[in-house]
């Protein structure tokens, strides 16, 4: 009911709406209506109330609710159902939860922080609350398993352009993280449920730094993280930067999954690489090799040299930078 009532007072603009009204189209009694004013002010909307004239919105919270991200959004299907939370443990943990419940494809869990988020190899992501974007999409793609990890380069890619597009110059550290002047600041975690020839869900999480500030960062982090605003000295919009992922993502995701066409993906992955060209570590299973990056496939491998001048193609793994790239985790 909440939402319905702030739906109400936000697409009548500059307007007022009379407590009539949102009485006769939510059906719900006035002092009812008070009671969810009051909360919607709770979550940090300046609510303006005159007695005879009815309730006005006057200024909304940064939060990252649907109806807050909506009309940043060109979307047909991604982020159409958003699930948002003041706090959570994990969103990809959430997400998972829910698609084991059938929840629809499409379906965003954002939160405002997480008391419990992680990346790649059960690392831990510092995820303070309203600083960043921490959000899990839920995915059910009709594509051979083979092809799954071809999804995260998808949300490396439409991460890198949407930072982009906040005139914010990053890098892609292949194949999931998103780099700027030798720091961490996004980092995608995708997690399959399938079986050898089918997927029944994905849950890619992204989770962006964007406003943390050099206290947000702990000590033991502050060389290989740092957030956009750090970097570009700027507060970012939240609600633009998510939706325009959304808006990016659906995009490419489309020419994937429907036509199997992957280059302007892979476009974006080269032409913003941090590896091409640089001396790497390649680290499986503890074990740790030097190579040089050499290209992304068309199909979205790296292409290395080994130490022995013979030409690989690594389709996933731990992949470090050597320290004098900064970020080499």
């Amino acid at each position: 009911m909440k939402e319905k009532i702030l739906k109400l007072l936000k697409d009548s603009g500059d307007e007022f709406v009379s407590g009539q009204k949102i009485s006769d189209e939510l059906g719900v009694s006035r002092a009812a209506i008070w009671k969810h004013i009051n909360v919607i002010k709770e979550d940090g909307y300046e609510i303006e109330a005159i007695s005879r004239k009815g309730y006005k919105v006057i200024s909304s919270p940064d939060i990252l609710t649907f109806e807050e991200i909506k009309n940043f959004l060109n979307t047909k299907y991604i982020g159409r159902n958003i699930i948002h939370y003041d706090s959570i443990g994990s969103t990809n943990s959430k997400a998972k939860e829910l698609a084991e419940a059938s929840c629809a494809h499409g379906t965003v869990v954002i939160s405002e922080e997480q008391t419990s988020g992680r990346g790649r190899l059960g690392r831990n992501w510092v995820s303070p609350k309203h600083k960043g974007i921490w959000m899990s999409i839920i995915l059910r793609p009709n594509i051979i398993t083979q092809n799954a990890s071809q999804i995260t380069l998808i949300g490396a890619a439409a991460a890198q352009t949407a930072i982009m597009k906040m005139c914010v110059e990053t890098s892609i550290k292949w194949p999931n993280d998103i780099v700027i002047n030798g720091k961490k600041v996004c980092g995608i975690l995708t997690e399959m449920s399938g079986e050898i020839d089918h997927i029944n869900y994905l849950v890619m999480g992204i989770g962006i730094n964007v406003n943390l500030e050099e206290e947000d960062i702990p000590m033991d982090l502050k060389d290989v993280a740092t957030s956009l605003k750090i970097e570009s000295g700027k507060c970012m919009d939240r609600k633009l930067l998510a939706a325009n992922i959304l808006n990016i993502f659906e995009e490419l995701y489309n020419e994937f999954v429907q036509n199997g066409n992957i280059k302007e993906t892979i476009d974006v992955c080269r032409k913003n690489s941090m590896l091409i060209g640089k001396e790497i570590q390649l680290v499986s299973r503890g074990k740790v090799r030097i190579a040089k990056a050499i290209d992304i496939s068309d199909s979205g491998e790296l292409i290395v040299e080994n130490e022995q001048g013979i030409i690989e193609y690594i389709v996933s793994g731990e992949v470090s930078v050597r320290g004098m790239y900064g970020y080499s985790k």
